[in-house]
């Protein structure tokens, strides 16, 4: 048998069918078979190369849509020419804006269906993104006087749960209405903390997310 010349690339072909069917069908729903359906010719042996199992996949899967995510996290973490209040405020407005948001907004994933992806999210949120993107800004907000908190690290894992999960309208299944609500409350809980991070153009467009999402689920 030919030895794979490209294995990088039938990786990442067999991790792009794999997000479409997970987010489209859910992950419990969606077969090996069926991402070797929609991979033109790709055998069962090849997938089975690179993962050992369809929970492999998913592992792979969401690591992937985090490391661009993080990758952005880390850039604005180390800045030295803004604050950390600041900081927290660039962090909101580029995760929202980056492309890949309309994607899965688009494909609209039911979290209710799909588990595996809701521990990973809720997994990412809690251990990864708050202690090592948002407790060192905090910190670093504090030493600079534009944040204030005798609680760093909760003060971290409420904000990014907040963000990441309670607004979140494919969790909650949220109208437009219901999401301009929680977007408003979090607003107002942010300036509760001194942090007037959530501004017009940020609402303007979760609302526009929250459209894509109820237009596409």
């Amino acid at each position: 048998m030919a030895r794979n010349k490209h294995p990088e690339e039938t990786v990442n072909r067999i991790l792009d069918v794999a997000f479409r069917l997970f987010m489209e069908k859910g992950y419990e729903y969606a077969s090996i078979q069926d991402i070797i359906d929609h991979l033109g010719g790709l055998s069962k042996g090849a997938i089975y190369h690179h993962f050992k199992s369809k929970e492999d996949i998913l592992v792979a899967v969401t690591e992937r849509m985090t490391a661009e995510s993080n990758q952005m996290l880390a850039a604005i973490r180390d800045r030295s020419d803004i604050t950390g209040k600041e900081k927290l405020k660039t962090i909101f407005k580029e995760s929202i804006n980056r492309p890949v948001q309309n994607d899965i907004f688009t494909v609209a994933p039911d979290f209710h269906s799909n588990p595996k992806l809701l521990a990973s999210l809720l997994y990412d949120t809690i251990e990864e993104a708050a202690p090592h993107y948002i407790l060192p800004i905090i910190k670093q907000g504090i030493a600079d006087g534009s944040i204030q908190t005798d609680f760093p690290e909760q003060l971290a894992e409420l904000i990014i749960f907040v963000a990441n999960v309670w607004t979140n309208p494919m969790l909650f299944d949220s109208t437009e209405d219901e999401c301009y609500g929680k977007f408003m409350v979090f607003g107002q809980m942010m300036e509760g903390f001194g942090l007037d991070i959530v501004d017009d153009e940020m609402l303007a467009r979760l609302q526009e997310l929250a459209v894509i999402y109820q237009k596409n689920k």
